[in-house]
């Protein structure tokens, strides 16, 4: 097999060809089924080291350009001929290349979705900075708490903390204002 990519930054058993990298593009948007931006998709296969940044780059324009790929407010989605080229020439890519992608781009969508549910807003104040941390249950907010610390390392550090799990916060919270060993043990344990 000739390899028409550069490879740069590929790591052993990622992409070396246009056509892999346009096959696992089509694969990764048909599997996720959701609006993925720019920087998702980079990060879910660049940063895997399944494909050449400027390759992947390239591709991308090249199947917007094409009509495969579909960008709106800055997303993309797979067309019909996309989801096609997926479904027929999905057995082209290597098996843990297509787990690997799509379980990185499921990651972010995740996380994504974890932080529009659960914000968090920083803000300075006299004698630091103000983290107030809020937990949605849908439409309604099921907790806010407010923490002041000294600096924004901290700051930042219990934003991404919290919007990791909120879920443990606000059960080890519960647990904690009811008095629920058992309950704090166990998330303890997690």
């Amino acid at each position: 097999m000739a390899y028409d990519a550069f490879t740069a930054g590929v790591e052993p058993g990622g992409l070396r060809t246009r056509d892999e990298i346009r096959i696992l593009l089509c694969y990764l948007l048909t599997s996720v089924n959701a609006p993925l931006s720019r920087e998702d998709i980079l990060q879910s296969v660049q940063g895997l080291g399944l494909a050449n940044y400027f390759e992947l780059t390239a591709t991308l324009e090249e199947l917007t350009e094409n009509g495969n790929l579909l960008l709106k407010d800055g997303c993309y989605t797979a067309s019909p001929q996309a989801r096609a080229i997926a479904r027929q020439l999905d057995t082209a890519l290597p098996l843990s290349v297509r787990d690997k992608v799509v379980r990185a781009a499921l990651g972010l969508l995740a996380q994504a979705r974890r932080e529009r549910e659960n914000a968090v807003e920083i803000s300075k104040c006299p004698s630091g900075f103000q983290v107030q941390c809020h937990i949605s249950g849908g439409k309604e907010e099921m907790m806010s708490c407010s923490l002041t610390v000294p600096d924004m390392r901290q700051a930042k550090l219990i934003k991404r903390n919290f919007q990791e799990a909120p879920e443990r916060v606000y059960q080890m919270l519960l647990a904690l204002l009811t008095d629920d060993r058992e309950m704090a043990e166990n998330v303890l344990k997690k």
